[in-house]
């Protein structure tokens, strides 16, 4: 495969191992990334995750503000096909018609299920029992073309999002790999996708990191854990915002909803709709993430025990 001419295009971290694959077994001749990020107090320009392993590969990197209206760079490279893994733009017909191969995404879920941008997170909010990584053909609409191959991997009871993006990012790469050959062989598999069975996963929004107490404990339990370590889940006690890093399910079942009803060295319980959580990690404002017994360290049981989370 190293006479293929290779463009790549992605950014965060997840996408490194897809792009370290393809530069080993192919041509990658260019790297399109999103532009580098002001981070910090001080705004120091941070590169992406993918610009710097292009860089230390020696590869050309292209870094377009509006990819639809700077494609044109891309098509001098006369890439035989475009490989994008979380790229984080909606690109133009012009590249997908381009590459005799095509262009392909790495995808991780199994779509239809969980189009959009935060699969990841949204494979264990809404409770599935697996997830998996899916190599298709990109079309117009967002993650809607035919699909070339998949795997799956369970969701474990202790996965969270970020045991979840290591096992994906790792999936993707070889898979990726497997499926490469049969794509420049014309043998692949083109499969259209069941638009019936098509479920979202639309970027999270600062309304869906806050915990509603009024779910069952399974369904806060879920929420906890999709969004951890980023952007973690949050709640209320009084004015104060306490981030949740870590919890489990207790079968607890009294008090009013939110309310903390016991503390133990495990963990604060809280009443859910059904059952209760047990916190077991917090984050509070302005301070580094903690167990219970540290939160709680200084802090008397009674004052707390019978308050709410809102």
């Amino acid at each position: 495969m190293k006479e293929k001419k290779v463009v790549f295009m992605g950014t965060p971290e997840f996408s490194v191992p897809v792009l370290k694959e393809l530069i080993e077994k192919t041509n990658v001749k260019l790297v399109v990334t999103q532009p580098d990020k002001k981070i910090g107090r001080h705004q120091t320009l941070e590169p992406t995750p993918i610009k710097k392993v292009a860089l230390e590969s020696n590869i050309e990197v292209y870094q377009p503000t509006k990819i639809k209206e700077e494609y044109e760079a891309i098509l001098k490279h006369e890439p035989d096909i475009i490989i994008t893994c979380a790229y984080g733009q909606i690109i133009p017909k012009e590249l997908l018609e381009y590459p005799k191969y095509g262009a392909i995404n790495v995808h991780a879920s199994l779509l239809p299920k969980l189009r959009g941008g935060a699969p990841l997170h949204k494979c264990i909010i809404d409770g599935y029992e697996e997830t998996g990584i899916t190599i298709m053909y990109m079309a117009e609409g967002m993650d809607s073309g035919d699909i070339i191959a998949q795997e799956k991997i369970k969701i474990e009871d202790l996965d969270n999002v970020g045991t979840i993006h290591d096992k994906l990012s790792s999936l993707g790469a070889s898979l990726l790999t497997k499926t490469l050959p049969s794509i420049f062989e014309g043998t692949n598999d083109r499969i259209a996708q069941n638009e019936e069975e098509v479920t979202y996963a639309y970027n999270i929004t600062r309304e869906e990191e806050k915990i509603d107490f009024n779910r069952p404990a399974k369904d806060v339990y879920n929420q906890i854990r999709g969004l951890y370590p980023y952007p973690i889940a949050y709640t209320l006690l009084d004015d104060e915002i306490i981030k949740i890093t870590e919890s489990k399910i207790s079968e607890k079942n009294t008090g009013q909803i939110g309310e903390i009803t016991e503390i133990t060295k495990e963990g604060i319980t809280v009443k859910c709709a059904e059952k209760s959580i047990t916190i077991t990690k917090i984050k509070p404002s302005g301070k580094k993430e903690m167990s219970v017994s540290d939160f709680i360290n200084g802090r008397k049981k009674e004052e707390l025990i019978g308050r709410s989370f809102k």
